[in-house]
């Protein structure tokens, strides 16, 4: 093992085990406790899972995982232990990434506007592929980095994207030019092109122009004499059931344009692909009143007879729910006490617990009537929850239980052993990796970060 993650950081299940098996668990010592606090449950087996799925949908890509997405601990030390490399974008970032062990040259600096003073830390702390996407930027580095290794930031048309970062970052192929005559008289190396299609995209063709577009800017490097070796595909990456046609139209473009053996690297940095699914919030009821018909802002646009229950629940958009803030999210609710059948439902609204008025969880929700201490179940509660959370009112994040199956914990060990295998004494390097691993097909997994891979 890799040393990042041992037993001690995550509870060991067997397998059959499931994840609301030990929900069920929790529950019994959370409902015993007289604060009954809001928790996770975070199924590490779900993150080692989609893991295998990315390295077999884009067997030529290495992922760096988005640390902004989720940034806890027990989960980039579960993610440098697969061999994964890190997309960082602060000084907090890189501090927390290098405080479990992981070495400078498997991070990637991907902000491309930063701080003189965070451009220095990079620097003392060995970080020295970032990105820039701007003559100043450029200026930075010359004087306080003048080791980096830069990556020359595109912009792409992610106008149909639901959360666009374009509008903020990346240099148009116009300018690119430019750049890089620039960065050559300041004496800066550029070593490689990224760029970012957004979040929520329609189209995967939009990696297919992009990377076509990276090929150009390779072409202009070369004419100015830089050996140009890596590409960075970004992120965007939903779920790993939406992953096929992305993953086709991606792999495509690189074999066209950046083929095997062309002696560039490519990364990408995946975020919610790898941890939205894996953890489950569970939240619990402490207060309940129902709604005045004419009362003001009241939920009913017209008044009726049927009542109306606002709950207000032990977090907020301000710690676990700022998914909601910060990336659209609409959570829905799973009742962890089930209602009997002929039960009457009633308008629901959830609110939390701080004392700002926007702090809304969910609206228009047809709910049995709930009672104070009911816990409620939110899936998919990986991705911009956590890391997003703040101390606003003076409430501190849920508590997080780590598990892992044993299946999943073994699954790590034999991909561990097959990437420190000889290429040439590997038996197929596109063999099953257990037989007791539900995999679509079988992984062909190339070894990750050779010394010369982006240095």
């Amino acid at each position: 093992m890799n040393g990042y993650l041992d037993e001690s950081h995550f509870l060991m299940v067997e397998e059959g085990f499931t994840t609301r098996d030990l929900l069920e668990n929790l529950l019994l010592d959370y409902s015993q406790a007289s604060d009954r606090e809001a928790f996770f449950v975070a199924d590490l087996g779900d993150v080692v899972k989609n893991h295998l799925h990315f390295l077999e949908a884009l067997p030529h890509v290495k992922p760096f995982y988005t640390v902004k997405c989720n940034s806890s601990k027990g989960l980039v030390r579960l993610l440098a232990e697969l061999g994964a490399g890190f997309d960082c974008a602060s000084k907090a970032e890189i501090a927390l990434i290098q405080s479990i062990g992981v070495p400078p040259d498997k991070i990637i600096y991907t902000s491309p506007c930063k701080q003189i003073s965070q451009v220095k830390y990079a620097a003392s702390h060995g970080v020295q592929l970032m990105t820039f996407d701007n003559e100043v930027e450029l200026g930075k580095v010359a004087k306080s980095h003048p080791h980096a290794r830069m990556v020359l930031r595109i912009a792409t048309d992610d106008s149909r994207s639901s959360a666009r970062l374009s509008v903020k970052f990346g240099a148009t192929l116009n300018s690119c030019r430019h750049l890089l005559e620039t960065a050559k008289e300041m004496n800066v190396e550029i070593v490689g092109v990224s760029f970012h299609v957004g979040s929520g995209f329609v189209d995967p063709q939009i990696f297919a122009q992009s990377i076509a577009n990276a090929r150009l800017v390779f072409e202009m490097g070369m004419e100015l004499g830089y050996k140009m070796h890596l590409l960075d595909i970004g992120g965007g990456f939903l779920g790993t059931e939406d992953t096929k046609e992305t993953a086709a139209v991606i792999n495509s473009a690189l074999d066209l344009y950046f083929p095997e053996g062309c002696g560039v690297e490519i990364i990408a940095e995946p975020g919610r692909y790898y941890v939205a699914s894996a953890f489950t919030l569970v939240v619990s009821v402490i207060a309940k009143w129902e709604v005045p018909l004419d009362q003001p802002g009241s939920d009913e646009e017209e008044p009726s007879s049927k009542k109306s229950i606002r709950y207000h629940i032990n977090d907020s958009v301000y710690r676990s729910f700022g998914c909601i803030l910060f990336d659209n999210a609409c959570p829905t609710p799973i009742l962890h006490k089930k209602p009997c059948l002929d039960q009457p439902s009633y308008n629901s609204s959830l609110w939390g617990s701080s004392c700002d008025g926007q702090d809304c969880i969910a609206e228009g929700l047809e709910l049995p009537e709930l009672q104070v201490h009911d816990w409620l179940i939110f899936e998919n509660m990986g991705a911009y929850t956590i890391a997003a959370s703040s101390s606003f009112n003076g409430f501190q994040p849920p508590q997080i239980n780590y598990a892992m199956s044993r299946v999943a914990w073994e699954a790590i060990q034999l991909l561990q052993r097959k990437l420190l295998q000889p290429e040439e004494t590997r038996e197929s390097r596109c063999a099953p990796l257990s037989c007791g691993w539900e995999l679509p097909g079988p992984l062909c997994a190339n070894p990750f970060f050779t010394p010369a891979s982006i240095i």
